[in-house]
């Protein structure tokens, strides 16, 4: 995934695809929308690449009509809910942590280029030439930013393992948890810092973002890898292990896992904007909001998630 994403997000971060690829501009298509289809052209030939893998080296084994019946009695959509009573011992407070990690985390992931086009580089979408320049070079920035992100991102999951025999899985899980919460602190504290720096600048000055502004914002943006590391892999491991315990279930905890996941996600889509309305727009807002789930988060993990011990999370 850190992999994926270091790639993905060079491309973002790359103005000069339109000139790259000229064809790609027309009288209906600026340089910004020539950037953002070679992205999504560079994204197909990946997907191509993938798939044409998948279909030569995935071996497939047919099941028997009989244990086909009985792997589609047991694993329909309304079993799922069915079987939540049945959940390991813990897997509840598993789930309870797990939402609200995820709703500390997705206004971070939905808002953050935007948030650097608008608060750090106090651009505007909608807004005149100089205002979509700075914009635009934010969300470029951002994507760089996310870059960082993504390096931290894969050099840390070589240390999740060795940090959860050590100290418990719990203890990273918190921990993560509690560093969220600093970094979304940042990110309010840096957004508050942009505005005052940018409103005593001169009236002459042009449009962009200060430039100690734009490198604390990098800073946070690359060491909050840290726990999206433990984000993509500690919360499914203690699933696992839960399930271990009672002699199976995994897929069931996994499954009932990723709901825990997909419904904060759908709660920050559907309501970050009207809250940020209600505060006079911007991205500061919503992310205040995080860093204080971020901070309920780390208190409910560090009483109601289980105990498992490192020596278990590593068999």
């Amino acid at each position: 995934m850190a992999a994926g994403n270091l790639l993905g997000y060079a491309c973002g971060s790359n103005g000069n695809w339109h000139k790259w690829f000229p064809f790609l501009m027309t009288n209906a298509c600026c340089e910004a929308c020539a950037n953002l289809k070679a992205a999504f052209l560079i994204a197909v030939v990946f997907l191509l690449i993938c798939l044409t893998v998948t279909l030569i080296f995935a071996n497939e084994v047919p099941l028997r009509d009989s244990h086909l019946t009985n792997q589609q009695q047991s694993t329909g959509f309304l079993y799922i809910f069915r079987s939540f009573k049945n959940l390991p011992p813990g897997m509840p407070s598993v789930l309870i942590v797990t939402s609200l990690t995820w709703l500390s985390w997705f206004p971070f992931i939905l808002f953050d280029t935007d948030w650097m086009g608008r608060e750090v580089y106090h651009g505007d979408p909608s807004g005149t030439d100089a205002q979509i320049h700075a914009y635009e070079q934010g969300v470029r920035e951002g994507a760089f930013g996310l870059l960082l992100n993504s390096v931290v991102l894969g050099l840390a999951s070589f240390i999740i393992e060795p940090m959860c025999r050590k100290v418990t899985p719990r203890v990273v899980w918190v921990f993560s948890n509690f560093f969220v919460f600093l970094g979304m602190v940042a990110i309010c504290i840096t957004s508050v810092w942009s505005l005052k720096r940018f409103t005593q600048g001169t009236i002459q000055q042009a449009i962009s973002a200060d430039v100690d502004v734009k490198v604390v914002s990098l800073v946070v943006f690359a060491a909050l890898g840290l726990p999206l590391a433990v984000l993509f892999s500690v919360p499914f491991a203690v699933a696992s292990q839960l399930a271990a315990k009672v002699d199976g279930g995994q897929g069931l905890c996994i499954g009932v896992l990723n709901i825990s996941i997909v419904i904060p996600q759908v709660i920050i889509a559907l309501g970050a904007g009207p809250w940020d309305a209600i505060f006079g727009h911007g991205n500061l807002p919503a992310f205040a909001l995080a860093s204080a789930l971020a901070f309920v988060s780390g208190v409910a993990g560090t009483f109601l998630l289980p105990k498992l011990s490192g020596n278990s999370f590593n068999s």
